[in-house]
C-alpha cells in the first residue's frame, strides 16, 4: 500500500473500528473497507465475511498502528470503512 492511498483517509468520512465499519457497511455508507494485518482475526474476520457478501473492496497491508495514524487517531484501529 502505498501513501497515496492513506492520502484519502484525511479528507474522507470514515468510520473506524470494526464496529462502526461493519455498521457501515450493513447501511450500504462503505466504498472501502481497510483491514489492519496485526488485528485479531475474530474482530476482522466477520467484517470481511460482510463485506464479501455485500461486494465491498477490502484492502489489507496496514498494522493497527498505520491504520490508526492514518485517521489521525491516537489509538490502533483494527479496522476503518471509508464513506461513499
Amino acid at each position: 500500500m502505498n501513501s497515496e492511498d492513506l492520502e484519502g483517509f484525511k479528507t474522507t468520512k470514515k468510520a473506524i473500528g470494526a464496529k462502526q465499519a461493519a455498521r457501515a457497511v450493513e447501511k450500504g455508507l462503505a466504498a472501502r473497507v481497510y483491514l489492519a494485518d496485526d488485528a485479531d482475526r475474530r474482530v476482522v474476520a466477520p467484517l470481511a465475511g460482510l463485506c464479501s457478501q455485500k461486494g465491498i473492496q477490502v484492502k489489507t497491508g496496514l498494522t493497527m498502528a498505520e491504520l490508526g495514524k492514518a485517521c489521525g487517531i491516537e489509538v490502533a484501529a483494527a479496522a476503518v470503512a471509508l464513506l461513499k
